[in-house]
């Protein structure tokens, strides 16, 4: 069976368009020993979302697709954010967050936004992600990359999302 991860790339710090372009060679590379195929939509730009800053966003939504030859299993998805998050910490040693919890500017920021069909909740991961119909910087990517899918408790497009911001 296909799975279909997508993912979105944020960066408002440094050389956002680099930043972009290491995270999306580090993740096709990282995601190639499984004979995925990568797929990237245009950059959106975007103000942040959740807090103050002057500096606005680069964002790109990408699509990881290959084949698995079983259902996705808790120990896979967390597995799947552990390459996420071991890509932003090799990218950039700066903090998502200030010290007392806010975000802040950075220069990379990996969200798995969904992971084909899947509804999956634990402490370090939700999906599909909990946000992902409030913004716009995802749901544009997402419905050039992924047109038809649809979110699995609203049944919703990423275009239909966006309709309805």
């Amino acid at each position: 069976m296909t799975a279909n991860v997508y993912l979105s790339l944020g960066s408002n710090s440094g050389d956002r368009h680099a930043m972009i372009g290491k995270a999306v060679a580090a993740l096709s590379s990282a995601f190639d020993r499984y004979g995925a195929v990568v797929r990237v939509a245009e950059p959106v730009t975007s103000m942040p979302q959740g807090f103050v800053s002057d500096n606005p966003f680069v964002n790109v939504g990408l699509t990881v697709s290959f084949e698995m030859s079983q259902p996705w299993t808790d120990e896979g998805l967390h597995g799947l954010l552990d390459i996420t998050q071991a890509i932003e910490r090799s990218l950039s040693a700066m903090p998502h967050r200030n010290p007392d919890g806010s975000y802040r500017d950075r220069e990379i920021d990996i969200d798995i936004i969904a992971v084909d069909a899947i509804c999956f909740c634990s402490p370090r991961l939700t999906l599909p992600h909990p946000a992902m119909s409030e913004r716009r910087f995802v749901l544009l990517p997402m419905s050039q990359l992924l047109p038809d899918w649809r979110h699995p408790q609203s049944g919703l497009t990423p275009a239909e999302m966006m309709e309805r911001l």
